[in-house]
């Protein structure tokens, strides 16, 4: 078997940095691959499990499911792989990448979050959720020791013991996956795999995370059979009510009444507070000989002001002028896109905020981005191919934003644009949504 050391080299490709964390199933190791220049994190199977077919199996399960996700708050797979010993031993390891931040479960050890705040990580747990189920896959151990919180948002990790929905529940021995606390009541019958499953699991986070405890605690399956074999709700003491709401609903005894994963991403999206406004300097008294010329500045403002809210301000000097485009038929093909301009203030998109809305911080304009990606996508209005084309770019996008490597924001922002725009021309997006994925991108240039 490889030695496993700093320095090391697997599968002639990762070179091992340091161990930034271990678990009950897998080591990770921070590591350069050496093919593509860039620092990824390695998830290798503990040396005693990685015998175990089972156990390779489900890291192998693990980099399929979370391959096949493209999305803002899902850790993106790059590899998976295996490396057998002339003695036949095996190691198996997942290729992910590198997330700065903190684990959930360690954040919660200093006590809950601000409830506004839970309720930001539960909304993009959500998405992210939402997202699988979209492609057919339960993650089944949603709980804060998956959950990363990095400067970008809220990342789901470990894919390791999700399935496909209707799949069996249960392992070869009739064991029950998962972490018993998080485990909703109709898995204990071994039910086929269901997304309800997820939300019930994401109404237990909601509640620990704003009230610090879990509403059912148990240790084990035996514990949490006699903990839910109390018929009363847990209670919501402390929770504000429209929370413990949705989290009451996600917790539902009946899998039937709860909410599907992207219903509570949007109850959960519209309780958030309106993000702040920066605050607006004050200049200091003019003289006042000077006071008409400061007057004459103010109406340019108010006019430059008038002109940004408008849209105007957002094109190229050439276009500033010229008469506001017709907006095209659904059967039309509009001319190529040659700047973030072609998203016409005259066309009113469904699901994007007003321009007089307050600007959002780059978190809230990738989430809002990614949402209405998502939607196209189930919708139809993204062909799947145009859909993943754009993800990937977007990922790449909130990667470097991440790292702090993205200087020319304005510029990356307008190259995806033109994607979009390529897109439209051959018909793969709606020319509506193409607006609002214009639309978004703008809110993203302005983005604090």
């Amino acid at each position: 078997m490889p030695s496993l050391h700093p320095g090391g080299l697997l599968a002639r490709r990762y070179r091992l940095i340091d161990r930034i964390g271990a678990g009950g199933m897998s080591v990770i190791w921070r590591a350069h691959d050496e093919v593509l220049d860039r620092t990824v994190a390695l998830k290798v199977l503990a040396d005693s499990l990685a015998a175990d077919a089972r156990f390779r199996s489900l890291v192998r399960q693990e980099a399929r499911a979370a391959a096949a996700l493209v999305h803002p708050h899902v850790t993106a797979v790059h590899d998976y792989g295996e490396e057998v010993d002339p003695d036949g031993t095996v190691t198996a390891f997942v290729v992910m990448e590198l997330l700065s931040g903190e684990v959930l479960e360690a954040r919660l050890t200093q006590g809950p979050l601000r409830w506004d705040h839970a309720v930001r990580v539960c909304a993009e747990v959500a998405e992210a959720l939402a997202a699988a189920h979209r492609l057919g896959i339960v993650h089944r151990d949603v709980t804060p020791a998956n959950i990363m919180l990095t400067a970008l948002g809220a990342k789901v990790l470990d894919f390791g013991i999700a399935t496909h929905i209707g799949a069996p529940d249960e392992d070869e021995d009739g064991d029950t996956f998962g972490t018993p606390a998080y485990v909703a009541p109709e898995r204990l019958d071994g039910t086929p795999a269901q997304p309800a499953t997820d939300v019930y699991a994401l109404g237990v986070l909601l509640y620990e995370t704003v009230t610090g405890r879990v509403p059912y605690p148990a240790d084990t399956w035996d514990d949490l059979t006699e903990a839910l074999a109390v018929s009363a709700a847990p209670p919501t003491d402390g929770m504000p009510d429209d929370v413990a709401a949705i989290c009451l609903r996600c917790l539902d005894r009946d899998p039937l009444r709860r909410p599907t994963a992207y219903q509570a991403a949007e109850v959960l999206r519209a309780l958030l507070p309106p993000p702040a406004l920066p605050p607006v300097p004050v200049a200091a008294p003019a003289p006042a000989r000077g006071r008409a010329a400061l007057l004459a500045a103010c109406a340019v403002l108010v006019a430059a002001s008038a002109a940004l809210v408008a849209g105007t301000m957002l094109r190229p000097p050439a276009e500033s002028a010229a008469p506001e485009p017709t907006p095209a038929s659904p059967t039309s093909v509009p001319a190529p896109f040659g700047s973030p301009s072609y998203v016409s203030p005259s066309t009113a998109p469904r699901r994007t905020v007003a321009a007089s809305a307050p600007v959002p911080t780059v978190r809230e304009a990738m989430a809002a981005l990614g949402h209405i990606l998502d939607d196209g996508v189930a919708s139809g209005e993204i062909s799947p191919d145009a859909g993943q084309d754009l993800r990937n770019l977007v990922r790449n996008l909130e990667n470097n934003l991440a790292a702090g490597g993205v200087h020319d924001l304005a510029s990356q922002v307008h190259n995806l644009h033109v994607k979009v725009g390529d897109r439209l021309r051959e018909g793969e997006i709606t020319a509506e949504c193409a607006t609002e994925l214009g639309a978004a991108l703008d809110r993203l240039a302005t983005a604090v």
